[in-house]
C-alpha cells in the first residue's frame, strides 16, 4: 500500500483546482482530507474517491472498481472507488470528482451524527453516608470518660 512521494506531490498539485486538502499517512497509504473529512485515499500510487449511494453509479458506469483489501481471510470492499484516468490530465475534472467525493463524505458524516444516540445527562451521584461503627473498638471520648470515672473512683 506504499505511496511514492513524487506521486503524492503531483496528486496534491492536481487538487489545487478543488481547494485546500490535507494528506495524512495511514495504514501504509495516504488519506486525503478536506475540512476534517476523508474524501479520498491513495494506495499503491492509485487514487480512490469517496462514494455513496448517490454517487456510486457514476463510478460503476465508468467501469471503476472499489478499493478492497484482505482482512481476517476475507475480501473487504470499501466505499472508495478508483478515480478515472482523466483526473490526472485535467484539474477541472479532478475538481468535479473531488466535489462529488466531498459531498458523499458530508452525507456520511450527517448520517453518522443522526445515528449517534445523544448521551443522557447523568445526575451527580450523592456521596454515600459514612457508616456507623457497631461493636468493635469504642469511641475515644467514651473511653476517656470511663477512664476518668475509674480514676475518680480510686480516690
Amino acid at each position: 500500500m506504499a505511496v511514492s512521494p513524487d506521486y503524492l506531490d503531483h496528486l496534491l498539485d492536481q487538487f489545487a483546482g478543488f481547494g485546500a486538502v490535507e494528506a495524512r499517512r495511514m495504514f501504509g497509504g495516504v488519506g486525503i482530507f478536506r475540512g476534517g473529512l476523508m474524501i479520498a485515499l491513495v494506495s499503491q500510487d492509485t487514487l480512490y474517491f469517496k462514494a455513496d449511494a448517490a454517487s456510486r453509479d457514476a463510478f460503476e458506469a465508468a467501469g471503476l472498481a472499489p478499493f478492497s483489501f484482505a482482512a481476517r481471510g476475507r475480501r473487504m470492499i470499501t466505499s472508495y472507488y478508483e478515480a478515472p484516468a482523466e483526473v490526472f490530465d485535467d484539474p477541472e475534472v479532478l475538481a468535479h470528482w473531488a466535489r462529488s467525493a466531498h459531498d458523499a463524505a458530508l452525507r456520511a458524516d450527517r448520517a453518522k451524527g443522526a445515528r449517534a444516540k445523544p448521551k443522557a445527562k447523568s445526575k451527580p451521584k450523592a456521596k454515600p453516608k459514612p457508616k456507623r461503627k457497631t461493636g468493635g473498638a469504642r469511641p475515644k471520648a467514651r473511653t476517656a470518660r470511663k477512664g476518668a470515672r475509674r480514676t475518680a473512683s480510686r480516690r
